[in-house]
Formats: C-alpha cells, sequence, structure tokens
C-alpha cells in the first residue's frame, strides 16, 4: 500500500472543511476595523450584507459574479477532498443565481513529505467537479505549507436584475432547504473513527453535489432571496438573511432535513468546535422553545461544509418550486417561512 493510498487526510489538520472559518463573532470584529470602500454604483453587492459573493455590473444585462473558499481536509480520501472543495467553492456562485464561468485553484501542501501523488488526486477531483459544473479552470496558485489546504476562487456571470442576494427574504415567504445538516457532526466523528463506511459514502455524497440543479430550477421561480449554508450553519447563515432582509425568519425544527445519526453523535460527544461558537454567537438573535435541549440547538447551528441553498420563495409557489426539485433529485423540504414581526431575528419552533 503507497502512502496516497494509506494516508488519512483528516488526522493532519486539526478541523476540517468550513469548520476551519474564522468565527462569525470574531470575523466581525476585523471586518468593522477595515476603511469604509469608495461608492461604486456598478458594485451591486458587497460586504454590506456578508453574502456569498461580490457581483460588479459590467453592462445592463452583465455582471461578474465572484468568490473564494479553501479549507483543510474534511474527509480522508483525497479524490472526494477535491470534489466537496470545489463544489462548496462552486456553490456561491449557484447562491447568487450566477452560472460559474472560470475557475482558479488554490493549494496549500507539505511537498516534501506528502506523497505527490495525494495532490494529484485532490486536482482531479476537483477538475471532474469543475467541469461537472461547466465551468472552466484557468490556473492557480500553490504554497508549501505543513497542513494540507486546498480551494478555489471563482468567476461566474449573471444579468443585473436576476441576482438571487441573501437580502431579498419578504414576510410571507416560505423557505426551502435543499440538503440535509448534520455534515459537522458527522465529519468530526470521521475524524473519530466512528462512522462505518455506508455512512462515510453518504455524507461525502451530499457535500460533493453541486447545488446546479437546485439554483437551476429555482431560476424559474418567484425567489426573492438565496444563501448557501456552510461554516456559519443553518441559523447563522438564516440570520444574515433576516438582518440584511429586515425580516424575521421562522424555522421549524422538526421540518429541517438531517442526516442519520446526527443527533446520537452529538450526545455522543462529537460537535465540533466550530459548532458551538456558531451557537454562542447567534443565540442573542434566535428564541429556542423552553423545551429544545442544547443538543438540537447546536445542530441547528452545525458548521456545514458544502450544505444545500436556503431559499425564500413566494408562498404562492413553494410547493411547486419543492415539487419540482424533489423530482430532480435534490433532497429539499420546507423548513419554514419568513415574518414580519421580530426583523432580523430567527424564532425557532
Amino acid at each position: 500500500m503507497t502512502q496516497a493510498e494509506s494516508i488519512k487526510l483528516t488526522s493532519l489538520s486539526s478541523k476540517g472543511g468550513c469548520g476551519c472559518k474564522i468565527g462569525p463573532a470574531d470575523l466581525m470584529q476585523v471586518i468593522r476595523s477595515l476603511p469604509p470602500t469608495t461608492p461604486n454604483p456598478d458594485l451591486l453587492v458587497g460586504l454590506d450584507t456578508s453574502d456569498d459573493a461580490g457581483v460588479y455590473r459590467l453592462n445592463d444585462e452583465l455582471a461578474l459574479v465572484q468568490t473564494v473558499d479553501f479549507f483543510t481536509p474534511i474527509v480522508d480520501d483525497p479524490y472526494s477532498f477535491g470534489q466537496i472543495a470545489a463544489a462548496n467553492a462552486i456553490s456561491d456562485i449557484y447562491a447568487m443565481g450566477g452560472k460559474p464561468l472560470t475557475v482558479l485553484n488554490i493549494v496549500a501542501f507539505p511537498i516534501t513529505t506528502l506523497d505527490k501523488q495525494v495532490l494529484a488526486d485532490i486536482l482531479r477531483g476537483a477538475a471532474d467537479k469543475v467541469q461537472e459544473a461547466g465551468a472552466t479552470l484557468v490556473g492557480g496558485h500553490s504554497i508549501d505549507d505543513k497542513e494540507p489546504k486546498f480551494g478555489m476562487a471563482v468567476t461566474g456571470l449573471i444579468h443585473p436584475d436576476k441576482i438571487k442576494a441573501n437580502a431579498g427574504a419578504k414576510p410571507g415567504d416560505k423557505l426551502i432547504l435543499t440538503k440535509p445538516i448534520g455534515v459537522g457532526i458527522m465529519t468530526t466523528s470521521i475524524k473519530k473513527d466512528q462512522l462505518s463506511e455506508e455512512e462515510i459514502k453518504r455524507v461525502t455524497t451530499v457535500m460533493a453535489t453541486l447545488n446546479k440543479t437546485a439554483a437551476e430550477v429555482m431560476s424559474g421561480f418567484d425567489v426573492h432571496g438565496c444563501t448557501d449554508v456552510t461554516g456559519f450553519g443553518l441559523l447563522g447563515h438564516a440570520s444574515e438573511m433576516a438582518k440584511g432582509s429586515g425580516a424575521g425568519l421562522r424555522i421549524v425544527k422538526d421540518q429541517v432535513p438531517m442526516l442519520n445519526r446526527t443527533r446520537e453523535l452529538a450526545e455522543q460527544g462529537f460537535v465540533p468546535g466550530g459548532t458551538k461558537n456558531n451557537f454562542n454567537h447567534i443565540e442573542p438573535f434566535v428564541t429556542f422553545p423552553e423545551s429544545m435541549d442544547q443538543i438540537d440547538r447546536w445542530i441547528l447551528c452545525d458548521a456545514v461544509t458544502s450544505g444545500g441553498l436556503l431559499i425564500s420563495v413566494n408562498p404562492e409557489q413553494a410547493d411547486r418550486l419543492l415539487e419540482e426539485l424533489v423530482q430532480q433529485g435534490v433532497e429539499a423540504s420546507i423548513i419554514g417561512d419568513a415574518v414580519a414581526e421580530h426583523p432580523g431575528h430567527i424564532i425557532v419552533e
């Protein structure tokens, strides 16, 4: 067995996937210290609403969508890690309603101590996912680093009038989530050798699935707002939507899709630090039912890697959108709605 076949990638980092993100509270302190940007009428989406990507208008018919994302290994298989990292980075383009165009790889790798085939497999997995997305790899940048990391800078295109910002939710809208949560707890369990091969395959498939189909289906509906659920967890990204939209969001816990054994593994202590940080940050902006225990509160804040889209859609079209998503193989569920009460706040039921 070669080193490339035997290496346990998740053992090479203390954190994995989007759980590597700097916590939202710390990040806000840093961003607040930045000087104000010079107003530009062509910057259609910038830093103001913590959206998934920036959008810059080129003309009346075309705008650029730009994003970047990278992280340490979330699974042990290099090829799967490359697929997941690519799907996660490209997801921000889909969350804005855009079409991915070009990709730049970002590589940090211990080139003198780890088999080069490992990196080759990571890049191969990513390249296959880029091809599936219909985008084009145009280059990248690499550094020699003790801890492997991989991701992408992605550029997409969108019509300026068709942007699906996270700040567009309207009271009455239904909220649809297109992938199950629990990824952070499950991948932490991978590092602790707690999952079967079948369970690892299941969570890997969820993370490696592009949000392409979900984005294409939602483009035919009256969608007011959209974001993808990643490192800040379902409630963290929902909070950004609520604050940006000036609406309240009501989320029904029992309607939120969840990976099997998430609750069981969380009860056994496999809750990542990033998930707990998310909860600590989001708690002041969320009303939980008194009957909900700490485990369920953590699960709703679980740090997701390459999660689904959270879509805020016209309530008259929600059932039809859900039906089309499910028909196309998307694991979608209606999980709540937007309300006029408590703007910027989340109510969990």
